[in-house]
């Protein structure tokens, strides 16, 4: 779990309205060479895109609701 953890690249996009926590996880996806990102968004409306980019692009995705505010999605490519 510690190898796991030292390895995910976190994009934060709290208080960001989407599209911008699809828009930083795109463009993190193109830079990065890792394999395992955690976004943290506050908008309600990126579990839909998130999840739907997701599955286009073939990329694990699990969304966990942290609060009403808060929600983190675990992707792997």
């Amino acid at each position: 779990m510690d190898n796991l953890a030292s390895s995910v690249v976190i994009i934060d996009a709290m208080g960001k309205p989407c599209p911008m926590p699809l828009l930083m996880l795109k463009r993190t996806l193109k830079n990065q060479l890792e394999h395992v990102f955690l976004l943290k968004s506050s908008d309600p409306h990126s579990q839909q895109d998130v999840i739907r980019y997701c599955q286009m692009h073939q990329l694990k995705c699990n969304m966990t609701k942290i609060s009403d505010s808060e929600y983190h999605y675990l992707i792997e490519s």
